[in-house]
């Protein structure tokens, strides 16, 4: 049974500004492998005031929480938001299980942010919407769950080696190309072309990540 990690980027959601909350662990939410795999995106809910002004219409967000801000160490966490007006304005209710393993604490301060790409793992029956789809085709953003007005353009992918799909190489076979540019290969001189090996552009079970661009 195929198993993908679809990287979806939402090209809409340009340098979005963070907003300052305060996150709040609750024992209500669940946390687990599912969450921790990237199966199901973790439920924050926001009060509608604070949900409008982190302006996603797709109800999907970054937050992101610095352990220490100057050596650069943080947490992030894509989550779905939900509506809660029972949550103060400025705050981000988040699963307990989360904030104890990652943070050590059930309060703390953080930001949130429209986010501008993340990862969903899919198998089963959304896994095989892919299957056979070629870059440029498009699925249904339902497969990672979205909402159904949205749809997936496929941009690309790799398989477990990391090789990348290629547009120009039909079917989904592995090859060595002579190439000059990317995918595949970033030159460092001006003419330079290596032989590289590259995956079609057609998606198989040998396909592991499979990149994916919101359209409307």
């Amino acid at each position: 049974m195929p198993e993908f990690k679809v990287v979806v980027s939402d090209p809409e959601a340009v340098n979005p500004e963070p907003l300052l909350v305060k996150v709040v662990g609750s024992s209500d939410l669940s946390y687990g492998d599912e969450h921790k795999n990237n199966r199901v995106l973790a439920v924050c809910r926001v009060n509608p005031e604070t949900k409008k002004l982190i302006n996603s219409p797709l109800g999907v967000a970054t937050l992101r929480i610095w352990k220490n801000k100057a050596n650069k160490e943080r947490v992030n966490l894509t989550v779905k938001l939900v509506d809660d007006s029972s949550v103060p304005p400025g705050t981000a209710v988040v699963p307990s299980a989360f904030l104890s393993e990652k943070v050590g604490v059930e309060e703390t301060l953080g930001e949130i942010f429209r986010a501008t790409s993340f990862q969903v793992a899919v198998t089963g029956d959304r896994a095989n919407a892919f299957i056979g789809k070629k870059i440029g085709d498009t699925v249904p953003a339902s497969v990672v769950g979205l909402p159904a007005e949205w749809k997936l353009l496929i941009t690309g992918g790799s398989d477990s080696s990391g090789f990348p799909m290629i547009y120009s190489l039909q079917g989904g076979v592995k090859k060595a190309l002579l190439l000059s540019e990317p995918p595949g290969f970033h030159p460092q001189n001006e003419g330079e072309r290596r032989r590289k090996f590259v995956r079609g552009n057609t998606i198989t079970d040998d396909i592991v990540q499979i990149n994916t661009k919101l359209i409307r």
